[in-house]
């Protein structure tokens, strides 16, 4: 038997134990709100069959050693040798998997010549599926090796490399979101590379929905379809409306880019007099579920509307940095209520490390606050107030995401899917190391974000199964 909290008294409840049910014992890091950093020391995680996290018992819980006999009779328990810590999967919320081919090259040009120049070209490379099913599988299995246990993931206009994409995902038991990406404007988008109309358009969106939905292998619904406008200068109003209409038609989530860059930003302005955040509302595609990417220059009106929506910022601290020459203001987004998540931006961010990102977030966090110009006294030279701490990058990594989501991932405690990830500290010869007699719990926290690599991730699993090493 397996305990569970029941309804009367929290923990005493008990329920027969489901096919599959397995234990993992570790050191435990997770983080339950911004800043805070929990840590429980050899805790037993108890999965059910359905990669629902069951309980999460410590050693002093009376429950522990007869459950932790159970499943190690029934060799149903996995105990992490020493110096590994288990750590919720990592969730990026903004990827463009199309772009995996370009990362780390094109960063020194203006936003609209690296989209014109580099990447509508190669993204227009998706008519081939042979293309696409080739980067896909390096793409998942990459993000996979890094920890990342969902991706939030932009397709392209093609809708069988898009399908290609999400079978990659189930085959490789990734937890994503995908959309198929429309863009039909004239002016925001090459010849080569668009929708054919409106219609066309619609009809594609649909046709990906319904392919997800219906997926054979996609019954506990690990991927999910996301309505995909790429921008405002891509996209025509008619096309903008339809794909609302076709959103709250299907209750899917949407994600789009929002005010990322000076020219972007002034774009809209000039189109509609209004914000992007203002025009995604009007159009009805500000919504809870969607996933607002970078959002560099959104207002304080902005902010009330996304809060209002229930929508969410994908902060992609270093993709910002390059075309964008802004800071997202986490903090002041957090204040004022908005779901915030990272995101790598892959191609527009150089790593698909969402460790790299957590990192690259409180870094440029210290740079909004403290200010660049040597010239300009310390006083004046930044935005007070702006830094935020690795643990809230951490928390922003995990537990954000998944609450800009909706999804119960992020945390390792009951209820919650068991997406996880096993971050060994003490490998010879790699940059993360761990010394227990000068390193506190939340030092090693810092040291994992600042310094894990892929290979110090030794163990992921997704909605319980375990995904690395592949099974």
């Amino acid at each position: 038997m397996v305990r569970r909290p029941g309804p009367d008294h929290p923990g005493t409840g008990l329920v027969t134990s489901s096919p599959g049910v397995r234990g993992v014992v570790g050191p435990i890091l997770d983080a339950p709100a911004p800043g805070e950093l929990r840590y429980r020391r050899d805790a037993l995680v108890v999965v059910d069959g359905s990669g629902s996290i069951e309980d999460v018992l410590e050693p002093a819980d009376p429950r522990y050693d007869p459950i932790h006999d159970e499943l190690r009779a029934s060799g149903d328990i996995e105990v992490l040798p020493p110096g590994t810590y288990l750590l919720p999967g990592l969730i990026d919320l903004h990827n463009h998997a199309p772009q995996w081919p370009q990362l780390g090259k094109a960063l020194d040009v203006p936003l609209e010549v690296w989209l014109n120049e580099y990447t509508f070209p190669l993204e227009a490379r998706y008519s081939s599926t042979s293309f696409a099913q080739n980067v896909y599988r390096s793409l998942v299995a990459t993000l996979l090796a890094n920890g990342t246990t969902t991706a939030v993931y932009f397709g392209t206009i093609h809708v069988p490399a898009t399908q290609l994409l999400v079978d990659e995902c189930l085959v490789q038991g990734q937890r994503a979101v995908v959309g198929k990406v429309a863009m039909d404007h004239p002016e925001g988008c090459p010849d080569y590379y668009r929708d054919d109309s409106v219609e066309a358009a619609l009809s594609a969106t649909a046709r990906f929905i319904e392919y997800v939905r219906d997926h054979p292998d996609n019954r506990p619904g690990l991927v999910q379809a996301a309505v995909t406008p790429r921008f405002v200068p891509s996209c025509t109003d008619e096309l903008l409306a339809g794909l609302g209409e076709l959103a709250r038609a299907e209750a899917t989530l949407v994600q789009t880019h929002c005010s990322e860059s000076d020219w972007a930003h002034g774009y809209g302005l000039d189109r509609y007099d209004r914000t992007d955040t203002e025009t995604y509302a009007e159009f009805g595609l500000l919504r809870r579920g969607t996933v607002l990417a970078h959002s560099n220059f959104i207002t304080e009106t902005d902010m009330g509307l996304i809060r209002d929506a229930g929508s969410a910022v994908a902060h992609c601290p270093l993709s910002n940095v390059y075309f964008a020459n802004a800071v997202f203001p986490v903090r002041r987004a957090l204040a004022s209520g908005i779901h915030v998540g990272l995101g790598t931006d892959v191609s527009g961010g150089p790593s698909p490390s969402v460790f790299n990102a957590a990192a690259n977030a409180v870094a440029v966090s210290r740079v909004l606050e403290d200010g660049v110009d040597a010239a300009v006294s310390a006083a004046d030279r930044g935005v007070a107030g702006s830094r935020i701490s690795f643990a809230e990058a951490f928390w922003l990594a995990t537990t954000g995401g998944g609450e800009a989501l909706g999804l119960p991932i992020g945390l390792l405690e009951p209820g919650y899917q068991f997406d996880a990830i096993a971050v060994a500290t003490d490998r010879v010869g790699a940059n993360l190391s761990v010394w227990p007699e000068l390193d506190s719990t939340p030092d090693v926290l810092q040291k994992i974000i600042n310094n894990c690599a892929s290979a110090d991730i030794t163990s992921v699993w997704v909605a319980g199964r375990k995904v690395k090493p592949a099974g």
